[in-house]
């Protein structure tokens, strides 16, 4: 989990003020010049090494250096990003909603897109998965609850699961497993617990089924 420091009467805190974070969203983007740059003469060296059959150590997923988005290189699932839908949208769809911050250069957020990947497998026909690269978050006074801002704590990696109704069901930073993940999308669908269901199925709530699925093992 990584966050910024800032000094204040010799206190160190996790959060930015706004003219903080705008100073530090302006050394991001130069940054990125800076990135884009290195990175055109990085995939030149590294053309003309290949062509000499040298094949040399470049970043991955255990550093925090800046290679490209991390869900296509890292998840191999680039179709979260960009966003399908927004926050709005979401809401009027009535659909539950998983936020995940994150920036690209960080070694945890590479790690852990792999696991919001694997749940997107199960639940992104059914509910929303928004990925918010935080430098691309608006630099605004407040926010509202329709806005990725309004629940991001200044920390990545961080997750947040709203129900279809915009409440939290979960919060948290840092690397979540996948199992507390799937428990409470699992509440959010009112799905049978892990322990009695192979697939994903919906409690029976009368006699008439609407999803079929496959039953769980039974001991021969």
């Amino acid at each position: 989990m990584r966050f910024v420091m800032r000094f204040v009467t010799g206190k160190v805190t996790g959060k930015m003020n706004r003219t903080e974070l705008g100073s530090h969203r302006m050394k991001r983007i130069k940054q990125g010049f800076s990135r884009m740059l290195s990175g055109l003469l990085l995939a030149l060296l590294l053309g003309i090494t290949l062509l000499g059959g040298a094949s040399p150590a470049l970043a991955g997923l255990t550093d925090d250096h800046f290679d490209g988005n991390i869900f296509p290189l890292y998840a191999g699932n680039g179709s979260l990003v960009p966003p399908k839908v927004s926050m709005t949208e979401s809401r009027q769809r009535g659909r539950p909603t998983l936020l995940f911050f994150y920036i690209d250069d960080s070694s945890d957020c590479k790690s852990y897109a792999t696991i919001i990947s694997r749940l997107d497998e199960p639940y992104g026909w059914a509910a929303d998965f928004i990925a918010v690269s935080v430098d691309m978050i608006p630099e605004k006074a407040s926010y509202d609850p329709n806005e990725p801002g309004y629940y991001y704590k200044g920390y990545v990696p961080q997750t947040v699961i709203l129900d279809r109704a915009g409440k939290v069901m979960l919060d948290a930073t840092g690397s979540v497993a996948y199992e507390q993940l799937d428990d409470v999308f699992r509440e959010a669908f009112d799905l049978l617990p892990r322990s009695e269901s192979v697939e994903l199925k919906r409690r029976q709530l009368n006699e008439v089924s609407t999803e079929l699925v496959e039953e769980p093992s039974r001991s021969k």
